[in-house]
């Protein structure tokens, strides 16, 4: 049992957990199927050193662990008490994905079963599953389980996802820390039940909904290059609904440690997307039909697929209500009537009651329906204790009453409501009878009953046993326009379940539509159901998530990161942290030097108010640029006088501003112009278009310079400025087609600047001056932070091989940060890379500045000791 709660989300995150964990670990394990070679370490210790992909694996076939909430088993206590027998759940989406997974792929599952298991049986248990079925159970405790589930999952994600704001000032409402901490202390031990089969280098992870959105990071904390999927079942709310989650950073940073993240609709995919950028700052890009999240050097792809359902089970099912006669019997039941259908979860989200209020106001519109139409609806138990469900329910009972008191007559009533749980043959048979299918869910992630319902509606394949096997299929769907199945079912009658007037003509609509009409909108959906079934939603998943995690294979990857902030970084393997020492020992080897230097974000850290250089940093620029063997050179968007200002102390130094449109090789040099173009005409029509755009945009605005122009939305809302960028780029493209200027989006600007200007230009002509006088560079040093920079880093690498450079030259191109670059080094900071120039500096032949510091201090040391 937890004795308290703990609110330092480190301590739960890191596996400091309440004695009733202790208690757990202290009996007996489970025995491990794999793992790693080596000694293994306890598994709530996931604090030790990660298993990385350099040890060998121990198999040579892949396998797939899946990891959802409920494992897809049946249990049953036996008769003598004594005991469980256990049997697959045919109907479980889990059970029926293999069939899309290669034949020769091992499925492994772990999940929680949905009966209590007494603690002296678990061991017994745990291994007869994973002996007979390959599932690997997860006991929670009574308090875990009901604070996970019932409270922080169906409580407070499942209305939130479902676009419900906690508005009501009722307290069980409202977000609760602990049902928080039980949540991740639960997502905690399933990562346990994961570690005890897993082998890292081999094995596929994938992970099923919203129950476990923060395992990611538990297993990619422990293995940094372990293949993991993660799927969502549920709609994913917009950025608005979102960001009012308290812990909405945690979730989002947990599922971007997935190598996939998977969503039903377009829709809920770019609403996550939406959330990655304005809480986290990170853009999507659509790479060949794909997209993809950068994410610390790992590209997160993004898949859309909605899932389908097995048709191999919808036809089995139905033979078994043929031979139970079941078909049979509501056919005589309701023989002159027309049936109407709604099956649906017992939740505040599937707009029952909407469908009731729908059929009444269809038979008051419509009197010839009265006495022939019938309403079915079946309720499913609820799966949980979510909010308002005995509130909804009387409604729906308090509605039905109602309506069959107005319109019932003996021999018929209007609406029949089946409020218990119905079996899968009973379920099928009402399908197969049903005129049109109705669903009114306001808010729904998938929703397979249309999908089933076509099916039946087609029915049983190769049947000689229905009698009406020949006849014309047909069948219609009224759908929610808010159900994740409904952009694939576009011979559907679509409505907003919110307007009930609209809904009932619709109903009127669908019942009334010709034999033909509906025959053929059923054909256009059964080709479609029975082509995406499940098999194929599983099977696309795979292959993008191998595609998705082959490029980690190839990259050095660690983790950085406390509790959920813990993310993987992957670099090039060439791509390491620069070595001062070894750049300090060729830089007094060389004998001819260029040093190239971004200013922002590189020696003047980005968000600094004030950008004007520091003492220090002229300092350096003046020992550094003071050397005889050196050429040193800032190299920045920034303008030329603001530059020249601020290194005016600094005589020797090399100046190429506006990324090198102007160049002033000393304080004393004149100015150069680089860009073979000096008409700037076409500002005359770029800086209307930019004025449009900032007007529209709050908190953008214009920087104009002599030979650019740069619109920036650093402090605008970063959604709608990066749609703003991107369309204003387009606008600028097209009506600047034929003049001579480059335009680029960078990080939160979007620049104009003449085609012969870039960083990579200023470098190749610094090297090829240099070249020109003898004095061919054997030392280059390019530092820089931005994309503009990766020019010049392009240019450094390539240096060498066109003999602009000396063939033995040391060539140290960095980046600041560490990001997927060009450049072959990176140093975290600009503080590092303040000391770095300061240790060259140091051994520079003439350091005038340095010098009088030493000089000075040695005075004041002889005046103490007088």
């Amino acid at each position: 049992m937890m004795s308290r709660s703990y609110t330092n989300l480190l301590d739960l995150a890191s596996g400091n957990f309440p004695a009733m964990g202790r208690e757990t670990r202290e009996r007996r394990r489970m025995p491990r199927v794999m793992s790693v070679p080596g000694f293994l370490t306890e598994v709530d210790d996931d604090q030790a050193v990660s298993v990385s992909s350099d040890n060998p694996s121990t198999i040579t076939t892949d396998r797939m662990i899946i990891v959802a909430n409920q494992l897809p088993l049946k249990a049953k206590r036996r008769e003598d008490n004594k005991g469980w027998s256990f049997s697959w759940n045919e109907d479980s989406l889990l059970l029926q994905l293999k069939d899309g997974l290669p034949d020769d792929m091992e499925v492994l599952y772990v999940g929680s079963l949905r009966v209590d298991i007494d603690p002296a049986e678990q061991d017994d248990v745990s291994q007869n599953l994973l002996d007979k079925f390959k599932c690997v159970p997860t006991f929670l405790p009574a308090d875990v389980l009901a604070k996970f589930y019932d409270g922080f999952c169906k409580r407070q994600l499942w209305p939130l996802f479902h676009y419900m704001l906690p508005f009501s000032t009722d307290k069980s409402h409202r977000f609760d820390r602990t049902l928080w901490e039980a949540y991740v202390l639960a997502n905690k031990l399933f990562f346990q039940k994961v570690v005890e089969i897993i082998n890292p280098e081999d094995d596929y992870i994938w992970i099923h909904d919203y129950h476990l959105m923060v395992l990611p990071t538990f297993i990619r904390r422990r293995f940094n290059r372990v293949k993991m999927g993660f799927f969502l079942h549920s709609p994913f709310p917009s950025s608005e609904i979102y960001r009012t989650l308290p812990v909405r950073e945690e979730i989002l940073k947990a599922l971007l440690n997935s190598d996939i993240i998977g969503f039903h609709t377009f829709d809920y995919a770019r609403h996550f997307l939406s959330c990655c950028s304005r809480m986290l700052g990170l853009e999507y890009q659509s790479k060949r039909g794909y997209l993809g999240l950068e994410y610390y050097g790992r590209t997160i792809s993004i898949k859309i697929m909605p899932v389908g359902i097995h048709m191999g089970r919808i036809d089995s099912v139905m033979r078994m209500a043929v031979e139970e006669t079941t078909v049979k019997e509501l056919k005589h039941k309701f023989q002159g009537k027309t049936i109407l259908l709604g099956v649906d979860d017992m939740d505040i989200f599937k707009g029952i009651n909407l469908k009731i209020l729908a059929m009444e106001q269809m038979l008051r519109q419509h009197p010839k329906w009265q006495g022939r139409a019938v309403l079915v609806q079946i309720v499913n138990p609820a799966r949980g204790k979510g909010i308002h469900l005995e509130e909804i329910h009387a409604e729906i009972q308090e509605s039905c009453t109602r309506i069959n008191r107005v319109f019932g007559r003996p021999g018929y009533e209007p609406i029949v409501f089946i409020d218990r749980a119905v079996s899968i043959a009973e379920k099928i048979a009402y399908y197969s009878i049903a005129e049109c299918v109705i669903v009114t869910a306001v808010r729904d992630g998938m929703n397979l009953t249309p999908y089933e319902y076509i099916a039946c509606r087609q029915g049983i394949s190769d049947s000689e046993s229905c009698s009406n096997a020949s006849d014309p299929k047909k069948s219609m769907l009224v759908i929610s326009e808010f159900i994740g199945c409904s952009p694939s079912l576009s011979g559907a009658i679509r409505v907003n379940p919110w307007n009930v007037e609209a809904t009932s003509e619709a109903m009127n609509e669908a019942i009334s539509m010709s034999d033909g009409e509906k025959q053929l909108r059923h054909e256009k959906h059964y080709r479609y159901v029975s082509t995406h079934d499940v098999a194929y939603w599983s099977r696309s998943f795979l292959q993008d998530m191998e595609r998705a995690c082959t490029d980690l294979l190839r990259k050095r990857c660690w983790g950085i990161g406390l509790s959920f902030g813990f993310r993987v970084v992957a670099l090039d393997p060439n791509f390491k942290k620069l070595s001062i020492d070894a750049m300090v020992s060729a830089y007094k080897r060389s004998k001819s030097r260029a040093i190239l230097l971004d200013y922002d974000g590189t020696v003047m850290p980005q968000n600094s108010i004030n950008k004007s250089p520091s003492k220090e940093v002229l300092s350096i620029m003046e020992s550094l640029s003071a050397d005889p063997k050196n050429i040193v050179f800032i190299v920045s968007g920034r303008g030329r006088e603001s530059l020249s200002e601020w290194f005016t102390p600094c005589k020797k130094l090399g100046i190429a501003a506006e990324h090198g449109y102007f160049l002033r090789w000393g304080h004393n040099g004149e100015w150069e112009i680089c860009g073979k173009s000096s008409d700037f005409g076409w500002m005359q029509i770029a800086e209307p278009v930019m004025k449009l755009y900032t007007e529209a945009t709050d908190g953008s605005s214009i920087e104009r310079k002599e030979s650019a122009l740069v619109w920036q939305y650093r402090d605008a809302d970063l959604g709608f400025g990066s749609s703003q960028a991107k369309e204003m780029l387009d606008h600028l493209e097209s009506v600047l087609a034929n003049e001579p200027v480059a335009v680029k989006s960078g990080q939160f600007i979007v620049e104009v600047k003449p085609q012969d200007v870039s960083k990579g230009l200023v470098a190749e002509r610094i090297f090829s001056s240099m070249d020109g006088k003898g004095k061919q560079a054997d030392f280059v040093l390019c530092v820089g932070d931005d994309r503009s920079d990766e020019d010049m880093f392009e240019i450094v690498s390539s240096a060498i091989s066109r003999n602009i450079l000396a063939p033995n030259a040391s060539v140290f191109a960095c980046t600041v940060g560490q990001k997927p670059s060009k450049a072959k080094y990176y140093l975290d900071d600009t503080t590092e890379v303040t000391s770095m120039l300061e240790s060259l500096a140091e051994e520079s032949d003439s350091s005038p500045c340095i010098q009088e510091t030493v000089d000075s201090s040695r005075r004041q040391v002889q005046v103490s000791l007088i």
